[in-house]
């Protein structure tokens, strides 16, 4: 670690405290994540030093639920059973479109605020391009999904199997929607041809031990999209002065990791302040499919 990393943390861990004492009275915050991990408890634990942190920085009680799909993190955070949502991009934009939720910072890995949707299969499968995928060698295969509040698991891949003239419910011979884990594990034990992933739970599984890397192969890779939002639901975002101190407590996390690393699962490298804008690749790919209706 160097000099200026520690003595940059050892600032941030010196700075003082919001007191719980002074919002004795305040309601606590309501923190949904997205389940990340592949259980829930392992979830709570890998995301509950954040919590704490958020807690430590805002001087508020902060409870921290992990929520199975993406369509219910995005459905929790438009009906404000949420108050700070940790979500992916698409889940994020449903959020915003259905009930005003508003970004408020992109996560980073490995220092960038941008990730990959990828589409993998079997070394067996004789898949060797995405081409091979959606031309007659493909036909009749078998396709997975994430769920349908995924970006990289769902809306993507339907992005681009729809701009080929491909209807996946047509063109395969099963289709399914489950986990992103269980796409990879089930696309490496070959009982799947093959599935949507994302190139950040694909490195985790193979750096967990989950899977091997020569177990499953890329065949197609998107282009750059805006990483995971951390979103707060509208109300609470027009607390200008509270959206400022979120804001500072997440850019905080970066240098924090140096002396605190289980603020963030591994190759997860901090916060950066971001607003709804960032997300409109996502908007545009949503109304695109036809899976966001234009508003009037």
């Amino acid at each position: 670690m160097s000099l200026l990393r520690r003595s940059l943390a050892a600032t941030l861990l010196s700075l003082p405290l919001l007191s719980l004492a002074q919002t004795d009275g305040a309601k606590p915050l309501v923190f949904g994540v997205g389940l990340f991990q592949p259980d829930r408890e392992k979830n709570d634990a890998t995301y509950r030093p954040l919590a704490d942190h958020l807690a430590q920085r805002l001087g508020r009680t902060v409870q921290l639920r992990t929520v199975d799909s993406w369509e219910g993190l995005a459905r929790s955070l438009a009906s404000g059973e949420t108050d700070i949502a940790l979500l992916g991009p698409w889940g994020y934009v449903l959020a915003h479109h259905e009930a005003g939720a508003q970004a408020v910072a992109t996560i980073l890995y490995e220092g960038k605020p941008e990730y990959h949707a990828l589409i993998v299969t079997h070394p067996g499968s004789g898949l060797r391009s995405a081409q091979d995928l959606i031309g007659p060698q493909g036909k009749g295969r078998t396709f997975a999904f994430g769920d349908k509040g995924s970006t990289s698991g769902y809306l993507i891949p339907l992005h681009f199997f729809l701009q080929q003239g491909v209807d996946p419910e047509k063109h395969f011979g099963r289709v399914l929607y489950t986990k992103h884990q269980a796409i990879e594990t089930q696309v490496a034990a070959g009982q799947l041809d093959a599935g949507a992933d994302y190139n950040r739970n694909r490195n985790a599984m193979i750096d967990q031990g989950l899977i091997k890397a020569d177990q499953s192969r890329v065949i197609w890779q998107s282009p750059a999209l805006p990483n995971d939002a951390v979103a707060v639901r509208a109300g609470l975002h027009t607390d200008r002065a509270f959206v400022q101190r979120l804001q500072s407590a997440l850019t905080e996390v970066g240098p924090l990791l140096a002396v605190r690393p289980q603020l963030l699962p591994a190759r997860y490298t901090g916060f950066v302040v971001a607003d709804n804008g960032v997300y409109k690749p996502i908007r545009d790919a949503g109304l695109a499919t036809g899976k966001l209706s234009p508003k009037r």
